[in-house]
């Protein structure tokens, strides 16, 4: 992508919420499967998306919370590579979040646990925060110029 040429493409935009979306999920379920799935019988939606999967009174819980962090983490990595720009890090991680709102509120009500927030709202400080430094970081490295010289 070309930094300096300013085009607003929806298509674009579209598909990189939708691929971020993807992936936060498909890492989350991976985590979950790992840390979560080796202390529960069965997995199910719940420890995704219901407010009172995420406790910390429970192993259980604390293994869902430790999943829902390392994704956030795993999220500034796709940050890095699917946004590349620093400035747009806060708004696509705003868009996962809100759109995780929106899915878990729909699958069981209202989040009424604050524990729930709080996991939620390290997890997307965690991923805008640690996504714009390696955006930023990539974003200042030296152009490498080859100077060539013909030999005479």
């Amino acid at each position: 992508m070309f930094y300096g040429a300013v085009v607003w493409d929806p298509w674009l935009i579209v598909a990189q919420i939708v691929c971020l979306q993807c992936l936060y999920y498909l890492t989350l379920g991976i985590f979950m499967s790992i840390l979560v799935g080796s202390r529960v019988s069965r997995m199910s939606l719940i420890y995704f998306f219901d407010f009172a999967a995420v406790t910390a009174s429970t192993v259980t819980g604390w293994c869902v919370i430790s999943s829902f962090i390392l994704t956030a983490l795993a999220g500034a990595f796709y940050l890095l590579y699917l946004v590349e720009r620093a400035k747009k890090c806060l708004d696509f991680s705003a868009t996962i979040y809100i759109i995780h709102l929106v899915i878990c509120i729909l699958y069981g009500g209202w989040p009424a646990s604050i524990t729930w927030w709080i996991v939620n709202a390290t997890g997307f400080a965690v991923m805008a925060l640690l996504g714009e430094y390696l955006c930023i970081r990539r974003e200042l490295r030296e152009i490498p110029i080859a100077r060539f010289r013909s030999s005479e």
